[in-house]
């Protein structure tokens, strides 16, 4: 096993990974900017070195010093976390070639699965359902009103490099299509340097719903069941849940085969996550892929009892996964909700001084944050400050649990969205177990009308 880590990555993702590393008696290496120097993964580290300025293009996101950073301390490996350089193809690969482990697949997997036209084209080839559209990139909007007239309305259009519903639209006519191509086109290339655009024919009802899988280098793969994360705003999840409510075993035992097919045609290693769309009548589709560990990992820790950062790890030194796919039993259900320092009405960011903060506690409550009284929210990084997570025997104890946790949550001094969340893990709508991703648009959005 490794001896010293560098995590390249800050907040409660940091603090996550540095958990588990302390579990395994791996030291840790932090990286901060100069506005998280006060943080707690910082003082959780048992090394940290400042990166760099705030903004996250000067600190998070600067390659070169993250890895220099890395062979001055000592460290082994880096482990990227979630999110910033995560998915980052020549970041794994200036890895490699620094000899320093990247805690993830190889630089050319995470390349081609980073582009949505690509993995489109690479999961037909594995026999895995897409949605009908067009897998080649539309270079203006002429192109992409003809290639329109071919699939048929309604539609959405997508950003090939994309990712949390940036660049991505809902267009039901050439007229909407013709108004958001540009826009859409434009925030692509500025946030992921790639204005590529498709389309894709629009699933009504959409439930999103993904497989966790851990793969070897030695070619195993496990699939570790699914999660529903269907409760978005701005295409962003909320609320993510194991395993779904939603589908039957008929669809669970056919997805989870899709997705160790996918894993396997591609040759992956390492921690992934194959999302699908799952229409009413629960016919799936391939959605993306995800070339890391993801914000909702811990609900499937919660019913599978596993680490998955302790497990990526294992891989990553060349470990063969020690279980099969008969050994990962399901046990009970979990939900979690991310809490965010935003405006619950308008979701637009809070930031400011927390002046008080407690974190709810109880049977079957886990929380992941990296946050305290006295800390500072800034504007230079994602609003999300942390997550709950609520285990339960059954899917009404955790949501009861659940309920109860975010009532008894404290944060003062910034606006959150865990009123938003109260209401709606209230809902008689998601206690259901029947979300789509239309859920926020259709039952949240429409009280703060009502109360105006």
């Amino acid at each position: 096993m490794f001896s010293k880590i560098l995590i390249a990555n800050r907040g409660e993702i940091a603090l996550r990974v540095i958990r588990t590393c302390q579990k395994l008696g791996i030291k840790t290496v932090a990286i901060y900017s100069e506005a998280d120097a006060e943080s707690l993964f910082v003082r959780e580290a048992d090394e940290a070195y400042c990166v760099g300025k705030p903004p996250v293009n000067q600190s998070y996101l600067n390659a070169d010093e993250i890895i220099s950073i890395a062979k001055k301390s000592g460290a082994e490996a880096v482990h990227p976390g979630y999110g910033l350089l995560s998915e980052n193809a020549a970041f794994a690969k200036k890895c490699n070639e620094e000899n320093l482990v990247f805690i993830g697949p190889s630089p050319e997997i995470i390349a081609s699965m980073g582009s949505k036209i690509e993995a489109r084209k690479t999961m037909k080839e594995a026999g895995v359902p897409i949605i009908e559209g067009i897998n080649t990139s539309l270079e203006s909007e002429e192109e992409a009103v003809l290639a329109a007239k071919e699939i048929g309305y309604p539609l959405m259009l997508k950003a090939s490099a994309g990712g949390g519903g940036i660049g991505m639209q809902l267009v039901h006519s050439e007229e909407e299509l013709l108004k958001a191509f540009a826009g859409n086109k434009k925030r692509a290339e500025s946030f992921f340097g790639d204005g590529a655009m498709f389309l894709e024919k629009y699933i009504d009802e959409p439930h999103h719903i993904e497989v966790q899988i851990l793969a070897d280098s030695h070619g195993n793969v496990v699939p570790l069941w699914e999660r529903e994360c269907s409760i978005q705003r701005r295409n962003q999840k909320v609320v993510e849940e194991a395993p779904s409510p939603f589908i039957n075993e008929e669809t669970r035992s056919n997805m989870l085969e899709a997705a160790v097919k996918a894993a396997q045609h591609i040759g992956y290693s390492n921690a992934g996550t194959i999302e699908f769309l799952v229409d009413k009548e629960q016919n799936f589709y391939f959605l993306e892929m995800n070339t890391r560990l993801q914000v909702e990992h811990p609900v499937t820790e919660e019913i599978t009892g596993l680490d998955l950062v302790e497990e990526q790890l294992k891989v990553a030194v060349g470990e063969k996964l020690s279980f099969t796919k008969e050994d990962v039993k399901r046990n009970g259900h979990a939900i979690e909700v991310r809490i965010y320092a935003e405006d619950p009405k308008t979701f637009f960011p809070s930031p400011g001084k927390i002046t008080e903060f407690q974190l709810p506690q109880g049977d079957g409550i886990r929380n992941e944050c990296a946050i305290e009284a006295g800390s500072q929210v800034t504007p230079f990084y994602d609003p999300m400050i942390g997550k709950l997570i609520a285990w339960g025997g059954t899917r009404f104890e955790a949501c009861s649990r659940l309920k109860l946790a975010l009532e008894e949550y404290k944060i003062e001094g910034i606006k959150t969205n865990i009123p938003m969340l109260i209401q709606t893990v209230s809902h008689k709508q998601f206690l259901s177990g029947y979300t789509t991703t239309q859920f926020v648009n259709e039952y949240y959005l429409p009280t703060l009308t009502s109360t105006k």
